[in-house]
């Protein structure tokens, strides 16, 4: 029986694949996609100056992070509230984007609540790198006041984790329109984040090349990577039947249904096929009684055969 076919799989399609306005979204995906859309939208029509006031309003200002704040003021929350603000609207839609089309995966795969803490460490992770580099020298330009917004680190970190759990899936760009594998995207996003830093170094600081956001990045993809490398970390098994259940193979499913001739289950519930795979998975086929390897042999036969 593969795992697609167990009761909690079918569950977790109805519970994903259902209508709706944003179809196939998972739930902690579409509430950060909502509240970073209203914080943006708040923040964005109470702007009124030039200079740091084109980009932050009432919302910005007072939450985003830098160091000074973070660290010396002791507004260590900034950590958690700057990765809900975003600095124009192309900022918030590049986010946006990528978590509506890598957050469901990444989430399906960790569960609702560790996807929640692990796109949050994701984000803590990017200021904090953002902060050893700052203090290091290695983002001229940037000192402890340098505001830091926008939810790249956590998606960054999803990146990263689906590259972990699926490398060979691959994805097709929308620009520029090529396919690739998510371990070559993973790599070339880091490569870009690196080339930007080397490059921002090189000529004396820019803030165009936007060196500091490119180092939020890294740190929340490497602690992405760590987490999923390490899925214990969050108290997650690696759980070698898992699988991501991706909103294409429910529409696949609901149109195409697939006819399939009766069996034996009636005789045998599934739950005590279930109980006896786990079983010679974890003691060995060798550990069966003779009822159990019955009950086994019923369930394999079609009911023609019966």
């Amino acid at each position: 029986m593969g795992a697609s076919d167990r009761d909690y799989f079918r569950d977790e399609e109805r519970r994903y694949a259902g209508g709706g306005a944003l179809p196939g979204l998972t739930p902690v995906t579409k509430w950060l996609l909502i509240a970073n859309a209203v914080i943006f939208l708040i923040d964005f029509f109470s702007r009124s100056g030039k200079g740091i006031n084109a980009f932050f309003g009432v919302i910005n200002e007072p939450l985003c992070f830098s160091i000074e704040s973070a660290f010396l003021e002791g507004r260590i929350w900034e950590l958690l509230t700057f990765q809900f603000l975003h600095a124009n609207p192309w900022h918030l839609i590049g986010n946006c984007v990528g978590l509506y089309v890598f957050g469901p995966w990444a989430e399906r795969w960790w569960g609702s609540r560790r996807f929640l803490v692990f796109y949050l460490l994701c984000g803590v992770a990017g200021a904090l790198f953002f902060t050893l580099l700052t203090l290091t020298g290695a983002l001229p330009g940037r000192d402890l006041m340098s505001p830091l917004v926008g939810a790249s680190a956590g998606i960054y970190g999803i990146f990263l984790s689906i590259a972990v759990i699926d490398p060979k899936e691959r994805v097709r760009l929308l620009f520029p329109p090529v396919e690739l594998t998510m371990r070559k995207l993973a790599l070339i996003a880091m490569g870009i984040a690196v080339v930007i830093i080397l490059v921002d170094n090189l000529v004396g600081g820019r803030p165009s090349l936007n060196s500091g956001g490119e180092a939020g990045h890294l740190g929340g993809a490497i602690l992405g990577y760590l987490l999923t490398r390490f899925p214990q970390i969050l108290r997650k098994g690696k759980g070698t039947e898992e699988k991501i259940i991706r909103p294409k193979e429910f529409r696949r499913r609901r149109q195409v249904p697939k006819l399939r001739p009766r069996t034996a289950v009636d005789i045998a519930t599934a739950s005590d096929v279930d109980r006896i795979l786990d079983k010679i998975s974890r003691d060995g086929i060798q550990s069966l009684t003779d009822s159990e390897r019955e009950t086994l042999n019923k369930a394999s036969k079609p009911t023609k055969e019966r």
